[in-house]
């Protein structure tokens, strides 16, 4: 099978998928502190992972998988260090700029993915921006959210995925071998439901306030096999909305 990376493929490869009307899935995560058992590049690592998995199974639609920004809005956990983040102009204007040059290649459709939920709330606000100043066809999603009811009946603890959490750290076992400190897993747990608050009232937290660990969730309950049923899930999530995606292209 040919590879589905924009990196692995030569510029002729790249313009024969934009005249095949390829959709480009952008995946966008962030480096930030993961707890005392994981790395920093847990949502890179993750996001791209799912992505390149989804695109394999896509069936026939056309589908190349871009770099991963691994960059993204991060403030929350500057705190506890090994973080990078952007402020909102800047995120937008790189986000701005990698679609400029899809669209200059001659694509005409973005899927981005994205894997970190610090970005949620920036990519819904940009889209709106996105439709106007580029001329693609552009969907979002955050594929641990696309997957949750897939992925709900694997776990022990949690419905979804939370912060180096049993998904994390099980999903982190087969995507990225030996990367787990495993002795430090029985330090990895924290608070389970965030923070008690008024739901008409927003304000900025840092996860100091919320875990004392960097957890949410409790990492101890991860394994590879549930790694791999998470993977399976969330890459056949995705996958499922790329075939959709296909159909009306």
């Amino acid at each position: 099978m040919a590879s589905v990376l924009w990196q692995d493929l030569t510029a002729e490869e790249l313009r024969a998928k934009a005249a095949a009307d390829a959709i480009v899935v952008l995946p966008v995560a962030s480096i930030e502190q993961h707890g005392p058992h994981l790395p920093v590049g847990v949502d890179t690592i993750l996001c791209g992972g799912v992505c390149k998995a989804a695109a394999e199974r896509a069936d026939d639609v056309e589908v190349v998988v871009a770099p991963t920004l691994w960059c993204g809005m991060a403030e929350h956990h500057m705190a506890f260090g090994g973080t990078f983040t952007f402020d909102i102009p800047t995120y937008r204007a790189v986000l701005l700029s990698f679609l400029g040059s899809i669209e200059r290649h001659g694509f005409h459709r973005v899927l981005i993915v994205n894997g970190h939920g610090g970005n949620i709330a920036a990519l819904t606000a940009f889209l709106p921006d996105f439709a106007r100043e580029t001329r693609l066809q552009i969907e979002a999603t955050t594929y641990f959210l696309l997957a949750q009811e897939a992925l709900a009946p694997l776990l022990e603890d949690q419905k979804g995925v939370q912060h180096a959490c049993e998904v994390e750290t099980s999903m982190m076992m087969v995507l990225a071998p030996g990367s787990v400190r495993e002795p430090r897993l029985n330090e990895a747990f924290g608070a389970r439901d965030g923070l008690p608050g008024r739901p008409a009232v927003s304000r900025h937290r840092s996860f100091r306030e919320m875990t004392e660990t960097g957890v949410v969730g409790d990492a101890r309950r991860a394994s590879v096999a549930k790694g791999q049923a998470c993977l399976d899930a969330c890459a056949e999530a995705l996958a499922g909305l790329l075939r959709e995606m296909g159909k009306v292209g």
